[in-house]
């Protein structure tokens, strides 16, 4: 359920094995040494199988400006993971995905140089397919694009990534694998 109050976003906080324990601000959460919450991450691919990447927005308050995975963020306190990663993929990128699929969890401490803050994350993945051109929020994300497995090398060694990205990555290729066919190397 959304949160009463536009200002104030609260995230789920939940121990080891991924079990509700409360609630805190999520700025609040993200604050050194950083506390435990719920969050998601997705993969889209067109119909080529190439990977849908963002660059954040240069406005966003954390990692801002920097490529990632097609959508991320948080759920609301008791909004189910893959509800929540939906409802942002239509948010963030004005489009619908196909053929979400869970694609794993998994758990990490990213401390973010640039901003100061820290991803300490239960992070519930996904992957699934775009079929209608995306549509950014300008607000959530600076560019959109496709990439094949080649393409994302190249940028990788180029430009800076999330702090999140590769672990994100690395935990959901079996996931990504049933929805590409693998027919690309991912």
């Amino acid at each position: 359920m959304p949160n009463s109050s536009e200002s104030v976003t609260m995230l789920e906080l939940v121990d080891e094995r991924g079990e509700t324990i409360g609630t805190s601000e999520k700025l609040a959460a993200h604050q050194p040494p950083g506390r435990l919450h719920r969050a998601f991450s997705v993969f889209l691919f067109d119909e080529r199988n190439r990977m849908l990447l963002q660059r954040r927005a240069l406005t966003k308050y954390h990692s801002p400006g920097v490529w990632s995975n097609s959508c991320c963020g948080h759920p609301y306190p008791q909004e189910p993971p893959f509800a929540a990663a939906t409802r942002r993929i239509v948010e963030e990128l004005g489009v619908a995905p196909a053929l979400l699929r869970e694609a794993g969890t998994v758990r990490y401490r990213h401390p973010d140089p640039a901003s100061g803050l820290v991803e300490q994350e239960y992070n519930h993945l996904f992957a699934g397919q775009v079929r209608a051109p995306v549509r950014p929020a300008p607000e959530e994300i600076a560019e959109t694009v496709f990439v094949t497995p080649e393409e994302l090398a190249q940028r990788f060694d180029q430009d800076p990534f999330s702090a999140w990205f590769l672990t994100v990555l690395d935990a959901a290729r079996p996931g990504i694998r049933a929805v590409t066919g693998d027919t690309v190397g991912w």
